[in-house]
């Protein structure tokens, strides 16, 4: 069964076609804004267009615009091919890339880039099953975390913050879902923001 992974939660915008435990094809680029002009051009330049038998998308938390353009381009692709979709935490796919060194480690937190001066933050255990929930917090608060490890693409800046660990740089790469256990998977994919929205509704006049 193939499978068409796309994430574009982060500043890279991430394609793999995946068959059969191996990687058939991908693109991977750091372009940092653009995603909604650069996704569906990457997936049509993989082998076959793209076609596959089940597609999954990084539902983030991460870039607001990243996070919706890839779950609406994973719905709109699903429809027209008629067949299903999944999805993922955006996080756990940055864990997955790490999965040799979390397993060394016997775990890790993953922080990523969560806008507003915060920092996304989610510890994983050397099975990559996570730890808890995925939380926003001020860079001040999530050095109080412990971990060791430290992944993503905050990883340096946290360890430098804080003074102690050891940080791995990494972006989500669609081809880590080979790594990713299956029940990180989830039905019915929608956006993960991981933390409340900004906007509040009017008061009543």
């Amino acid at each position: 069964m193939r499978h068409l992974v796309i994430d574009s939660a982060s500043e890279a915008c991430s394609v793999a076609l995946l068959e059969a435990g191996a990687v058939i094809d991908y693109r991977h680029e750091v372009i940092g804004r653009g995603h909604a002009e650069r996704l569906v051009p990457l997936i049509a330049e993989l082998n076959g267009g793209g076609r596959a038998d089940v597609i999954v998308v990084g539902c983030g938390p991460g870039s607001f615009a990243g996070v919706r353009i890839a779950v609406a381009a994973a719905r709109g692709l699903a429809l027209g091919w008629q067949v299903p979709v999944q999805g993922f935490s955006t996080l756990a796919l940055v864990a997955a890339g790490a999965a040799d060194h979390i397993a060394a480690a016997g775990g890790a937190l993953v922080v990523m880039e969560g806008g507003h001066g915060q920092w996304f933050v989610q510890p994983f255990a050397a099975d990559l099953s996570p730890r808890a929930d995925i939380r926003s917090l001020l860079p001040d608060d999530a050095v109080r975390l412990e971990d060791e490890l430290i992944v993503g693409n905050r990883a340096e800046p946290f360890v430098a913050r804080r003074g102690t660990g050891l940080a791995l740089a990494m972006l989500p790469d669609a081809r880590a879902f080979l790594r990713l256990p299956p029940a990180a998977l989830v039905d019915q994919p929608s956006p993960i923001y991981g933390r409340a929205p900004d906007a509040k509704p009017m008061a009543p006049a």
